[in-house]
């Protein structure tokens, strides 16, 4: 495997890649030696690489563990078992040494020969600069449009500005990358976090390709869960809305109750029971159960915070390109 070459750095600039990897044995020996190419060419840039291995069951480790071994500038992070990609992001985020950061996935979806771009914008004064898809290859209409809906909902659901189309592929300054490190919440939606710290930001359109190895570790259960977490994380519009559910049941069962007793009186036209009844009961006991279930949903993630665990656990470290000791997770698995 290809090493990258260290750039000997002309100013205090440093930048620093994080990739996140989940069971991504085939895929990282073909984005490596790509992003060697791109780190190579960037002058007057100290560039750094950080791979953290979110409990993989294959040859991850190893595969990564072999390129820190091979580049001083390579180093590597394994955690205790699989947390998830967003608490294995924010992983990486509290290792990297001070200064700037750019999230790459480690399947080759977003091409790492955009981060040139980002270091320019970056120079120009921009704190978050995102990378927006245009066009995703090698995905289903269904995924795509799901994936559409759902930017769309949240957006209008949340007082936080995400952006649409948006995943992690960006750069992050100095202060954005010490902004996040200080928001230690268990569920985490880092997409909203991104909008949530601020700073000056811009979108970078780009054509999103198709995985270089494999298959993605995102099933439609997980991606329903992913959607869930990002709108109770960053709104409360679903509290609120059946809130307003509970009152328009209530108006419009005043209004038929009256109309039955008026009608009754008046007309003298029985009313049916049997059926009118259970309908009644089967549609109040449906809206409570969905107001139940969004309580529910907001009073686990209350129960989450209120227990304080770490948010993960540091299994094997190599590599002497980052700070491995971490600064807010200090915790390691015991064995």
């Amino acid at each position: 495997m290809q090493a990258c070459d260290e750039v000997v750095p002309v100013t205090t600039e440093r930048l620093t890649v994080v990739i996140a990897a989940y069971n991504e044995e085939t895929s990282i020996p073909l984005l490596h030696p790509r992003l060697c190419a791109v780190l190579a060419g960037l002058a007057g840039v100290h560039t750094q690489v950080l791979y953290v291995d979110d409990g993989s069951t294959d040859a991850t480790w190893e595969v990564v563990q072999a390129l820190a071994q091979a580049d001083p500038q390579v180093s590597a992070l394994r955690l205790s078992r699989n947390f998830g990609k967003e608490v294995a992001v924010s992983a990486g985020l509290d290792h990297v040494l001070p200064g700037a950061v750019v999230l790459l996935d480690a399947d080759g979806q977003d091409p790492p020969e955009l981060i040139p771009e980002f270091v320019a914008l970056w120079r120009a004064g921009y704190d978050n600069i995102f990378g927006t898809r245009v066009f995703r290859e090698g995905e289903s209409w269904l995924k795509r449009s799901a994936a559409h809906a759902f930017y769309r909902v949240i957006r209008r659901l949340s007082r936080t500005p995400i952006p649409a189309d948006t995943g992690d592929f960006r750069l992050l300054s100095p202060r954005v990358v010490q902004a996040l490190q200080q928001l230690r919440e268990r569920h985490r939606f880092m997409k909203g976090l991104f909008g949530w710290v601020g700073f000056r930001q811009v979108a970078l359109p780009y054509r999103r390709a198709p995985r270089l190895s494999g298959r993605s570790k995102f099933s439609v259960w997980r991606l329903w869960n992913f959607a869930l977490d990002g709108i109770t994380s960053f709104s409360t519009v679903p509290l609120r809305a059946a809130t307003y559910l509970g009152l328009l049941t209530a108006a419009v069962a005043f209004v038929f109750g009256t109309w039955v007793v008026v009608k009754a009186a008046l007309v003298g036209d029985p009313v049916a029971g049997w059926p009118t009844m259970m309908s009644v009961i089967l549609f109040l006991g449906g809206i409570q159960l969905i107001a139940l279930g969004l309580i529910g949903e907001y009073l686990g993630r209350l129960y989450d915070e209120a227990k304080q665990r770490p948010l993960y656990l540091v299994d094997t470290q190599c590599g002497a390109a980052v700070d491995l000791a971490g600064r807010h997770q200090t915790t390691r698995a015991a064995g």
